[in-house]
């Protein structure tokens, strides 16, 4: 695998081989051996300090190495370091809570029809976890980020495929956690890294692989899904595939602030050179001359935008095409042209436009992702044309609207039913906000209905635990025999629900 500058398009370094079948199965039958290890919790936690630490004592030439191969630049990849660092302590605190077990006991109850016997649940964890690397969040969504922290948390070993955009980014950060791992007296095992495209499908179909977490794109996403669900023993993967992240501004809204909705929402869209999975994607803008407000001073400020750097030549071909192939469905209009720079290589954001009544099915790709800084503003006259264009969208992981300051005060029902409209399309719901920027937080939900997502959880916040856990349930159990995590005397100092009421 050879390190690849995004900016000159040059290698920069060989940083290892791809790996074959056989090392793939070598990993995954050493994370299964060290499962047994994870099981403290108190070892857990100092485990997942201590790789905090690490990554931020190496945090110079993590941050150095993360921007040459990503083109992201030092002052994003600093924060995506503190937000993977913060994330990494936020589960040590879970671990030691304990409330993420989930204890409930219902003692026996023979008065009850039918009789009770004593039931004692907790969670378990699943077994070895697979996470695939994101391309866009070389830090925070890959090696060592969320799916690989919540797994740990868990008491779950991870092997980590890595995506090819950043090998040496993912070696550097790989180390820091098996030698954060061998300083808390846990097996290195615990977690491993894995390179190239056929360790990834190998990594799929091993049968002691439990679970899988994915962050991509639908294609690739849907292609591991497809092939967890066929293994002979089926295992749940947890995809993050695609989002359009629909936002409707209203008329109250615009006619309020129209251009500060323009100016906000060309700096969501650019933001990270529009790579990020929540880029608003699909804005209804209302038609008449508010509207047309909006639009100018995002226009505006499209064009004095600087070009931006995608993370890899493939992906900026894929955007250039995709807008081409977009702004080629007629009467679609395209007010900013997406171009390459002055160095041929990085990009400038372009906006297209196109009115709700003339969304035909022939349009089908303006209401699909366009990974990249360029969003599709629908000219629309009245909520029924926003509705109909609703119904033909997929799930996104956000959907936003902007009110005026009535609406938001409640004062008619039109904006209640709005959010109740674009609650099912996703798992987060914004009022007079942007989608980009996720908060880690225990509340946090970044997940949302097929294609963002194939399973009904998050990735992001405390909840993301519960991914890589399993239930399980003892009945009539003598106290001796139980876990110390379900016996009456309660060693552990549990949050548990005892007959219903909360401890």
């Amino acid at each position: 695998m050879w390190s690849v500058d995004p900016r000159t398009g040059k290698r920069r370094e060989r940083v290892t081989d791809e790996a074959t079948a056989p090392d793939v199965d070598a990993a995954v039958q050493a994370a299964h051996a060290a499962l047994p290890a994870l099981a403290d919790r108190t070892t857990r936690a100092a485990f997942l300090r201590a790789a905090a630490k690490r990554l931020e004592a190496a945090r110079e030439e993590i941050v150095s190495t993360a921007d040459a191969e990503s083109a992201l630049g030092e002052p994003r990849l600093s924060g995506e370091l503190g937000r993977t660092t913060g994330q990494l302590r936020a589960f040590a605190d879970e671990i030691e809570d304990g409330g993420y077990l989930g204890v409930i006991i219902d003692h026996a109850d023979a008065t009850l029809a039918p009789p009770r016997p004593d039931l004692r649940r907790y969670k378990l964890p699943i077994g070895v976890v697979a996470v695939y690397a994101a391309s866009n969040f070389p830090l925070a969504f890959s090696v060592p980020g969320g799916d690989t922290a919540s797994a740990l948390a868990a008491g779950c070993p991870v092997v980590v495929k890595a995506h090819p955009d950043h090998p040496a980014t993912s070696a550097l950060c790989g180390a820091a956690l098996r030698a954060a791992a061998a300083e808390s007296g846990l097996p290195e095992d615990v977690v491993s890294v894995v390179y190239g495209f056929d360790a990834g499908v190998e990594l799929v179909r091993h049968p002691l692989v439990a679970a899988a977490g994915f962050t991509g794109s639908v294609r690739g996403g849907r292609a591991l899904y497809d092939a967890a669900a066929a293994r002979p023993r089926p295992i749940p993967f947890h995809g993050e595939l695609g989002s359009l992240n629909p936002v409707v501004v209203t008329p109250a809204a615009v006619a309020e602030r129209a251009e500060a909705i323009g100016e906000g929402l060309s700096g969501s869209m650019t933001l990270g050179t529009g790579q990020f999975c929540v880029k608003p994607g699909l804005v209804f803008v209302p038609a008449g001359e508010d509207g047309d407000r909006m639009l100018g001073t995002l226009t505006e400020r499209l064009n004095a935008a600087a070009p931006g750097h995608l993370l890899d030549d493939r992906m900026r071909e894929a955007f250039l095409d995709g807008v081409a192939a977009r702004s080629a469905l007629g009467p679609v209009e395209t007010p900013v042209t997406p171009q390459t720079g002055d160095d041929g290589r990085a990009v400038r954001p372009g906006l297209l436009t196109v009115t709700a009544d003339a969304l035909g099915d022939e349009h089908e790709l303006l209401l699909e992702e366009c990974f990249g800084p360029v969003t599709v503003a629908v000219r629309y006259g009245d909520q029924s044309e926003v509705e109909e264009v609703l119904d033909r969208l997929g799930g996104s992981l956000t959907a936003t609207v902007h009110l005026g300051e009535a609406e938001a005060a409640g004062t008619d029902g039109a904006a209640t039913a709005l959010l109740a409209r674009l609650t099912p399309l996703a798992g987060r719901v914004l009022v007079n906000g942007w989608p980009t920027g996720v908060a880690v937080a225990t509340a946090q939900h970044h997940g949302g209905p097929y294609p963002a997502t194939t399973s009904t959880s998050t990735s992001v916040g405390a909840t993301a635990i519960e991914r890589w856990l399993r239930p399980v349930v003892y009945q009539d159990t003598p106290g001796p025999l139980l876990p110390p995590e379900l016996r009456d005397d309660n060693p552990l100092g549990l949050p548990r629900r005892i007959d219903g009421r909360r401890e």
